[in-house]
């Protein structure tokens, strides 16, 4: 097989993982691929072979590995948890080619390794979704049926999914290292992580911590400025890099309402929507813990320097988000925080549609506000604020282009991966094809920028393990 895989993590870190190798698929067939990722990495598609993308089939030299990782899930700490599922084939073009349903390893602790069409497809969806909208993310390279029937709720067919990322160290990464108390270990990890992602930093761990922070602040800015909910913030699925990772039960809030919670097992709305920021700054908290050895020699004196750096999350996450509202207001200048504040209490009062409200806002800054109007049940409220608004001047062009008017709706969403399951790809490929130019309105698009129906919900999301 003419593709060269790398093999970084498992030799600059073999404690962090375990050489195994996928599942056999019994009639693997290849249902998507993402042919613009793939041409990014120098692949054409006669090396996207079913072997290589269920990872059974693997080049000469590939070493694959299962990760190890720990993590707080739920705010519970679990020490050992890994890819269960899961298994990184190596490196291509420096970034990782990871694998999802491929089979069992070590790390499954009772699952069967598997995943079905739907669960891998939503990640396939919402991932190219989120890049086309320009928030980093990893990339799902292919999904491919494996011919394998599993069971969750109800029997469904198997899937493997193929994604690309920056890398898939985690805070767990850093969390599991710690806890084997061998500090020469977390610094080799700590070394592998700053070569990859802030080369500038070599030897600087402080900086390090510092940067996985700014990066962690400005990509929970961009998740809140969609609207989007991740749905399982738990401190192994927080990268490193500043990526977006592992789209279980993640969906797009539509109503404003900063307690959405779409996971079916976020009872207690962890999760939620509006608790992102906070559990992100918790999630770097334990980042801190972890990295303490490396940051002074003194643990009392580590502490200090990783909450001061931990302080600036805050400050960052407000900057982030206040540049992103100044640009889907149209503002040239950062918007005065009681219009801002303003704003969100009448879009939640009203339970207005998120995405929606700002596309029509640009048609609104051109003069004319009845669409945008008629999204409150008093308009009276609304127009109070437009003229607020339009007395700073917004610019509609600017609006335009950031704000999409395609997402991955969830009621899309979901009837393209019932109809894939059915062995009807052309739902999916159409919802692809709208959000692959989210910004740009289209002729025959309009029910991709319609909410979902009176009759769609309440919704729910499964992690699909």
């Amino acid at each position: 097989m003419d593709v060269n895989l790398g093999h970084r993590f498992a030799d600059d870190l073999p404690e962090l993982s375990i050489p195994w190798q996928a599942d056999q698929a019994p009639e693997p067939r290849v249902l998507v691929v993402d042919e613009k990722l793939a041409a990014e990495l120098g692949l054409d598609p006669g090396q996207l072979t079913t072997g290589l993308l269920t990872g059974t089939e693997v080049p000469e030299g590939a070493k694959p590995v299962a990760q190890a990782y720990a993590g707080h899930q739920f705010g519970g700490y679990s020490p050992r948890l890994g890819d269960g599922r899961a298994l990184l084939l190596g490196e291509i073009n420096g970034r990782d080619l990871h694998l999802k349903g491929s089979g069992r390893t070590p790390f499954a602790r009772g699952g069967d390794g598997l995943a079905g069409i739907g669960p891998m497809l939503r990640e396939f969806i919402v991932s190219r979704g989120m890049h086309a909208l320009g928030i980093p993310t990893t990339r799902s390279l292919a999904v491919t049926a494996t011919g394998r029937t599993i069971r969750r709720e109800q029997p469904q067919p198997g899937a493997v999914l193929a994604r690309i990322a920056a890398s898939h160290l985690r805070v767990g990464s850093f969390q599991f290292a710690r806890a084997t108390g061998d500090t020469d270990l977390l610094r080799r990890l700590a070394d592998h992580a700053i070569d990859r992602h802030y080369p500038e930093l070599k030897g600087d761990y402080l900086g390090f911590y510092d940067a996985v922070v700014a990066a962690q602040a400005s990509l929970i800015a961009r998740w809140m400025l969609v609207g989007f909910v991740h749905g399982v913030m738990n401190t192994d699925n927080m990268t490193i890099s500043g990526e977006t990772i592992d789209y279980g039960p993640c969906a797009f809030m539509e109503a404003v309402d900063p307690t959405t919670v779409f996971s079916s097992i976020d009872s207690g709305g962890r999760y939620a929507y509006g608790n992102q920021p906070a559990i992100a700054q918790w999630n770097l908290a334990r980042l801190a813990e972890a990295l303490l050895p490396l940051l002074h020699d003194d643990q009392e004196q580590a502490i200090p320097l990783a909450v001061a750096s931990l302080q600036r999350f805050g400050p960052a996450f407000t900057a982030a988000w206040t540049a992103g509202m100044r640009d889907k207001l149209g503002l040239a200048e950062d918007p005065p925080a009681e219009l801002t504040t303003d704003l969100a209490d009448l879009l939640h009062a009203g339970r207005v549609d998120y995405t929606t409200f700002f596309r029509t806002l640009a048609i609104a800054a051109r003069g004319k506000a009845e669409l945008t109007r008629a999204l409150f049940l008093d308009p009276a409220d609304c127009d109070r604020w437009l003229g607020r608004w339009r007395a700073l001047s917004p610019d509609a062009d600017r609006m335009d282009r950031v704000n999409p008017i395609y997402i991955p709706r969830n009621h899309l969403v979901e009837e393209a991966l019932a109809a894939a399951v059915a062995d009807d790809l052309a739902p999916l490929h159409r919802l692809l094809d709208a959000i692959d130019d989210p910004f740009t309105e289209r002729r025959g698009l309009a029910r991709y920028a319609e909410p979902a129906p009176g009759d769609f919900g309440p919704y729910q999301t499964f992690c699909g393990t």
